[in-house]
């Protein structure tokens, strides 16, 4: 009996919006860019109007207003980020599955924010 080998088909390219708001983005990627450009999973994201409280799994707690032009919105957007956080432990299909999404002006999915944002 010969074995075929099979294949996977190749990872699907997802496309957003590109000028979304921050909690919409962050409630999707559930990952948060830090000043030090390591890459942060997050536990759980916590809205009270423009403002929301993250706590990443590395045990991390801090406030983010909403914006779309934020410094964490541009580089989520950009894929800037140095290295993952080895405490957050992020897994490498989320980090591939992050590479391949695309941020495009005039197509793509608009993301919708559970409590935040419009």
């Amino acid at each position: 009996m010969s074995e075929t080998p099979t294949t996977r088909p190749a990872p699907k390219q997802r496309t957003y919006r590109k000028n979304q708001f921050l909690f919409a983005l962050i409630g999707k990627m559930k990952l948060w860019p830090s000043r030090k450009g390591i890459l942060h999973g997050i536990r759980t994201m916590e809205i009270a109007g423009d403002h929301a409280v993250i706590t990443t799994h590395c045990g991390r707690t801090f406030t983010v207003r909403d914006s779309r032009t934020s410094r964490a919105s541009r580089w989520l957007r950009n894929k800037i980020f140095a290295d993952p956080c080895p405490i957050c432990a992020i897994p490498e299909w989320k980090l591939k599955k992050y590479q391949g999404t695309v941020f495009r002006k005039k197509s793509g999915a608009i993301l919708r924010a559970e409590g935040g944002g419009q």
